[in-house]
């Protein structure tokens, strides 16, 4: 027998013997019968406790008196798992009562012993509902092979319930090695690709797994270039300007982008810009203008919504690709919700509606989000129409949600960007610093792998990207030669970065390699 106390590892922190009955386990678990059966014999550890191989011959023999006894004989158990436990070793025993057609002893145990039990009302309701159920489509008896299945049944969904050391959780080392890989992924500040990690060694990834060199520059902006946003698939570039036009990019296959439309149709500066779901169509917002909605493939304008009073801050689609919303800065317009053609569904206006500076809806399309009076975030469950309202003490001058819909981050004033929960729970945002913001709208954004990143403009001509974790910057890129108001980062390829800047180009940057800069 295996001394029970001896420990393992370089820290002495794993018990030998809780660590071969895991190893036991996962040999099982893998099929490996036969090892584990030689490590339980070599050993003199077996993968389960007495009381649990006890419970399962009982069980097994269908002697459910002992196995009550068994049950109620665990010291430590929980009054809501010893209840759980005993209803599922009586619901086999009324099971098989019915099979036999001893329909009186099965009504018995069902209101002296499971009654009383406190599992709740319902379950032992739909145990009644089912024996009537299987009374009257005579299914009742039920042959041996098929009771020995449901026997073994119960005892898989006992072993889940009664607590280490009387069982193991299923998978036990697994899970161990998962929690310990996913650990070093949480640590690696630079993690960013979905590359399988080796058992073999610690993880670790290096600068060269993010953004942070330019390897191409794009001019054909005459002005200063305002937006930027790449497509859900990954696939192409939008971008807006002062010289009152938008442009739709594609992303080749090698990674280099080329001009793929010109979209010239509006008679002020291009302050916005939002790809449709499915990314077959652009809505563009003319500042101070209408907005225009154009077809990705032809580079045709589809419709113009709304009228040349309708000032348009921002705009949103829902995840259907069939409607939008509006926001306006003029408080009597508020938000508008359309159709692709135009026609009104809803509308959220009136003298008690704030101006809207900017909005999103969340990509699984449950919230609307919007940042009311400069200093609110509003987030409404379209569902539910239940909202909760987060306040800031700085002027925000703009907003981004992470594509899992957890998460959103705000550009404040005050040369800080927060991470708020969607769902409402934190008392207190997640802060990011370094950035300069004063003056301008500064836009941001998630990025990487799992959203691990977060990367922004700053008015000082630099883009700076962060690490979730951490407050500071974890790289600072230089290029650009004037304020740079947005980034993007593509979420498919999760080394390629786009940043818009005052100095009329847009940057595109990737992971370091030997300098080779494109000019388009």
């Amino acid at each position: 027998m295996e001394n029970v106390t001896a420990m393992l590892g370089p820290k002495r922190l794993i018990k030998k013997h809780e660590f071969v009955r895991i190893i036991i386990q996962c040999l099982n678990s893998l099929g490996y019968k036969n090892s584990a059966s030689c490590l339980e014999s070599e050993s003199g550890i077996s993968h389960k406790s007495p009381e649990s191989k006890l419970l399962e011959m009982q069980v097994l023999n269908a002697n459910w008196e002992d196995s009550i006894g068994i049950l109620n004989g665990i010291e430590d158990l929980t009054d809501e798992t010893r209840a759980s436990a005993l209803f599922l070793v009586l619901q086999q025993c009324l099971l098989e009562c019915l099979s036999r057609g001893d329909d009186s002893s099965a009504l018995a145990i069902l209101r002296k012993r499971v009654s009383p039990l406190k599992v709740g009302r319902e379950k032992v309701h739909n145990l009644a509902a089912g024996m009537l159920s299987l009374k009257e489509m005579g299914m009742g008896k039920i042959d041996d092979s098929s009771i020995c299945e449901l026997r073994r049944k119960s005892l898989v969904e006992l072993e889940k319930l009664l607590p280490p050391p009387i069982t193991l959780p299923e998978r036990r080392l697994e899970h161990l090695v998962e929690t310990a890989i996913t650990a070093q992924m949480d640590s690696c500040i630079y993690h960013n690709s979905f590359r399988e990690i080796s058992l073999y060694e610690d993880h670790y990834c290096g600068r060269d797994q993010i953004p942070t060199q330019t390897v191409q520059i794009l001019t054909e902006h005459k002005h200063e270039v305002w937006f930027i946003q790449f497509s859900h698939n990954g696939e192409y570039l939008a971008s807006s300007s002062r010289d009152c036009a938008a442009i739709i990019w594609k992303v080749l296959e090698n990674g280099v982008l080329i001009l793929r439309h010109m979209l010239q149709s509006h008679q002020n500066p291009v302050s916005f810009v939002a790809w449709s779901p499915d990314d077959t169509m652009l809505l563009t917002c003319g500042n101070g203008e209408v907005l225009k909605l154009w077809d990705v493939e032809t580079g045709t304008c589809k419709h113009t919504f709304g009228d040349h009073g309708f000032i348009v801050s921002s705009c949103a689609w829902f995840p259907d690709s069939k409607r939008i919303v509006c926001g306006s800065s003029d408080p009597e317009k508020g938000i508008y919700m359309w159709d692709c053609d135009g026609n009104e569904i809803k509308a959220w206006k009136g003298m008690r509606m704030p101006k809207v500076s900017d909005l999103a809806v969340t990509p699984d399309g449950e919230n609307l989000i919007s940042i009311f009076s400069d200093k609110e975030i509003r987030i409404l469950n379209v569902g539910t129409n239940a909202e909760h309202v987060i306040s800031e003490d700085y002027s925000i001058t703009s907003l981004s949600v992470s594509r899992d819909s957890k998460f959103l981050i705000v550009n404040l004033n005050s040369e800080e960007i927060h991470m708020w929960d969607v769902a409402g729970k934190w008392e207190k945002p997640l802060k990011y610093t370094g950035h300069k913001q004063n003056k301008y709208v500064i836009r941001s954004c998630f990025g990487g792998f799992h959203c691990t990143f977060i990367a922004s403009g700053s008015e000082n001509s630099l883009v700076y990207i962060w690490n979730r974790g951490n407050s500071t910057p974890l790289e600072v890129l230089s290029g650009h030669l004037m304020t740079v108001n947005c980034v993007s980062w593509n979420p498919r390829r999760h080394q390629m970065l786009a940043s818009a800047s005052d100095d009329h180009t847009i940057r595109i940057w990737g992971p370091s390699q030997p300098r080779n800069i494109t000019t388009t």
